[in-house]
């Protein structure tokens, strides 16, 4: 008989490292808010994606099984066109999704962790972890500057908290 309290085991422990991309920053600002910020529709858009960049939402249902479907416009005016579909919430601890162009069967697709760790500062250690397909796709969006623009993007969701009262 199978314990019910005993969560799944997650793909995520035995994901080969060479395919993962990992990314943390520390945010001065209670988890619940950063949570939050990743978790409401009307804040996620003000502060996602790298510094020039602007959201266009075309779709966006943040609940589990629900999908934020949008363009990421460069300062070029290149268009991205992307997709998220949410797998799991679980608030404030963690966002679990899978993060494509819109497109269906998109090959390019992986999976991304955010968790959520509150310090006893108050402050939150938000990491990132992206799963991709292969270690070809991993390399291939390390190229495109991954690491680079997710940086940027976790320090535009520092300054928007802060700008909602975090410190």
């Amino acid at each position: 008989m199978s314990n019910p309290s005993k969560k799944p085991d997650s793909a995520w422990r035995d994901w080969p490292i060479d395919r993962e991309i990992v990314l943390s920053r520390v945010i001065d600002a209670p988890r619940s808010m950063v949570y939050a910020a990743w978790a409401d529709p009307e804040q996620i858009g003000k502060w996602f994606g790298p510094e020039g960049f602007v959201i266009e939402t075309k779709k966006i249902e943040l609940t589990p099984g629900g999908a934020w479907r949008f363009d990421m416009i460069a300062p070029d005016g290149t268009r991205y066109s992307n997709r998220m579909v949410f797998l799991s919430m679980e608030a404030p601890a963690r966002i679990e999704v899978e993060h494509g162009a819109d497109q269906d069967n998109d090959p390019g697709k992986f999976r991304m962790l955010v968790t959520f760790d509150e310090q006893s500062n108050g402050k939150t250690v938000l990491t990132l972890r992206q799963m991709h397909p292969s270690k070809g796709r991993r390399d291939e969006k390390m190229g495109f500057g991954a690491v680079e623009y997710g940086g940027q993007t976790l320090d535009k969701l520092a300054l928007h908290v802060a700008k909602l009262g975090g410190k």
